[in-house]
Formats: structure tokens, C-alpha cells, sequence
């Protein structure tokens, strides 16, 4: 990977992600993979130290003891924003007049409700259920929403809400699809979050949805994130951009999952 491929702040992010998987990164690993200065590097980590997201330490950085935190909302929303727009605006194609949809939270899945055409956006034709607020806020501009926002514990860092009476809420309903985020996407671990509270919700959006679709830009391929949604094959459908890798695109297609890659 080269330094112009990628921002500064999504270079961070990476390395924040590599720390939090493997416990501890050296500087010279990270010159190796971004191909910059050691200089450039060792500011990366300084930042990442004041902002709490590691503990740097003689030749790199490791992880901050019971410290499994991801990017926060907002800061999520700066990565590859133009995947996600992209992604969005495929995934509401597979929206129709009628059905009951449910968001769980993520920045790509409110590129979902951010893309709805104006169509689906009046006189109720389409029923949404979500546990994002951001999600829940811009579905509320809308001439007419038939929108259910789902209670429980609130999570700062995901906007969302999770826990026991979110998985209750959820039990009771019956949607046609589910859209869905993930912090992570491997073949052998599935799609993963940092979180176990919104796993459980995540878990529970799939099992109530009679189609299950992931969106994820292809940033989060290949990462293995601390706790496991559910297994590649619980997807009807995957939505990412092109830049996925094609063993994983091939991978997946070989197990009858369909993958759709929308050109970024």
C-alpha cells in the first residue's frame, strides 16, 4: 500500500485496527505496510496515544489493557464515504414499495436511508426499523415516515441502542430484509464488531429478516474484529466496492453467497 492511496486519518484508523487484533505493532512493521517515513509514523502513533487508542512503547505501540474500542461513529463517517454512497445507493434498489426493512447501525447503512429515493420516502411505503439515531434523525426529514426506532441501552461511540430490551423489541418482529455494517469480514471469522452488545442486535436483526444483506465498504476485508456477527454463509447477499480482493469476492461466490461489487 502506498502513503497516496489512502488519508492520514484513514492510515490511523488502520493502525488502530491492526493494534487492537494483534496486541502490538513495531514502527518499522508500519513503514514496511504504508510505505512512509519512520518519522510520519512515530506522529500517527502520538496522535493515536492522545486520542487513547493505544500505548506507545520503545520501537511501537500495543494495545491499552481491556481496550477493545473501534472508531467512534464520527470518526467512521470520514472513512471511504464515497464506497459508501455507492453502496447505498445499490443496496435501496433492493428496497420495494411495501416492505418492512430493517438498519441496524453503521455509517454505510445510513448511506441506505440517505439514498432512499423520493418515492419510498411518502404516504408510508416502506416501514423502517432501526437502532441508530443518526439513522432515525434523517429518516424524520422525510414527508411521511412509518419509522420505529428501537429502544434500550444507548452506546455513544456506535449511536445506537442495544441490550435486553433491544433484543425484545426485535423478537417480536418479522422484516423483509435487513441491512447490515460490520467492523470486520473474513471467510473464516464472518462479519465482527468490536462490540458484544451490538453483535447481539446485529445477531437478532439477521435472524428476524427473511433477507440478510451485508454492506461493507472492502477496507474491512480481511479483518477480524473482536467478536463474530455471524458466519459469511448467514448473508443472502453482500454489498462492497471494487477494491475487495478477488479470492474473497471468488471465496464467497464458490459458496453460494452472492457478492455484488460496486464500482468505487
Amino acid at each position: 500500500m502506498v502513503v497516496n492511496e489512502i488519508s492520514a486519518a484513514e492510515r490511523r484508523s488502520q493502525i488502530a485496527q491492526l493494534v487492537l487484533e494483534q496486541g502490538k505493532v513495531t514502527v518499522a512493521e508500519l513503514v514496511k505496510k504504508f510505505q512512509i517515513t519512520e518519522t510520519s509514523i512515530r506522529r500517527d502513533l502520538l496522535l493515536l496515544e492522545e486520542d487513547k487508542r493505544l500505548k506507545r512503547v520503545h520501537g511501537g505501540a500495543v494495545s491499552i489493557s481491556d481496550n477493545f474500542r473501534s472508531e467512534t461513529f464520527s470518526e467512521k463517517g470520514k472513512l471511504h464515504i464515497q464506497a459508501k454512497e455507492k453502496i447505498g445507493k445499490y443496496a435501496v434498489e433492493l428496497i420495494q414499495q411495501g416492505n418492512i426493512v430493517l438498519l441496524d447501525s453503521g455509517t454505510t447503512t445510513l448511506q441506505i436511508a440517505r439514498q432512499m429515493p423520493a418515492n419510498l420516502r411518502q404516504n408510508n411505503h416502506i416501514t423502517l426499523v432501526t437502532n441508530s439515531l443518526p439513522i432515525a434523525q434523517e429518516v424524520l426529514n422525510w414527508p411521511s415516515p412509518n419509522l420505529t426506532i428501537l429502544g434500550g441501552i444507548f452506546l455513544p461511540d456506535y449511536q445506537a441502542t442495544v441490550g435486553p430490551q433491544t433484543i425484545a423489541l426485535l423478537r417480536d418482529l418479522s422484516a423483509d430484509i435487513a441491512f447490515l455494517g460490520a467492523d470486520g469480514l473474513t471467510l473464516t471469522g464472518g462479519a465482527t464488531t468490536a462490540n458484544v452488545l451490538m453483535a447481539e442486535v446485529d445477531r437478532m436483526m439477521v435472524e428476524r429478516a427473511r433477507k440478510a444483506v451485508l454492506v461493507t465498504d472492502s477496507s474491512k476485508i480481511g479483518r477480524a474484529g473482536f467478536v463474530t456477527i455471524k458466519p459469511v454463509s448467514a448473508f443472502d447477499l453482500i454489498i462492497t466496492d471494487d477494491k475487495a480482493p478477488a479470492e474473497f469476492v471468488q471465496t464467497a461466490t464458490n459458496m453460494g453467497i452472492k457478492v455484488i461489487l460496486v464500482p468505487d
